[in-house]
């Protein structure tokens, strides 16, 4: 009896781990406008891991993220992944995305946009598809502060945009 006990034990511990193990495929996106100086500033906060395993795949094999001499196109590529993934509408408007950059934290990478000229919101309709390509699922948490007004939601692949009014 006491031998059963142990080989249900060896073969339950291991399918156990693995469903508390379950990895949660997330990134954050704040996006703050800044009537002062007419401009919209965003910070994207993505799993460094997630982000460099998309990148490889799509991009470039060699691409690593977080080391001390990262290949010289790892910013445009980063730019250029950015850019297709996060489309901003303001009033209506598509607006241009300009990439200032990025900088890591421990296990994250906070990739930085700006989107100038802009005076006044009374819409914006912001769309993340971010990761969707590489996880079905991703949620992109995006959270907003807006005309002194904060709002939030989640995006996920079924659902990936959302328009946000402020009259």
């Amino acid at each position: 009896m006491n031998t059963f006990k142990h080989l249900f034990l060896l073969f339950l511990l291991p399918l156990w781990a693995f469903t508390l193990a379950h990895k949660y495929y997330v990134s954050v996106t704040q996006i703050d406008f800044m009537p002062e100086k007419q401009s919209v500033q965003i910070t994207s906060r993505i799993f460094i891991d997630d982000l460099e395993n998309l990148l490889r795949e799509r991009y470039d094999k060699k691409i690593t993220l977080a080391i001390k001499n990262e290949m010289p196109t790892t910013d445009r590529v980063i730019e250029r992944y950015l850019k297709e993934k996060i489309k901003i509408k303001i009033n209506g408007n598509s607006v241009n995305l300009n990439y200032i950059g990025k900088e890591y934290d421990t296990d994250i990478v906070k990739c930085y946009l700006e989107i100038e000229g802009i005076k006044t919101i009374e819409t914006i309709e912001i769309s993340n598809q971010v990761l969707f390509d590489m996880f079905d699922d991703q949620q992109n948490i995006i959270k907003t502060n807006i005309n002194k007004r904060q709002k939030s939601f989640i995006l996920i692949s079924q659902n990936s945009s959302n328009l946000l009014t402020f009259n």
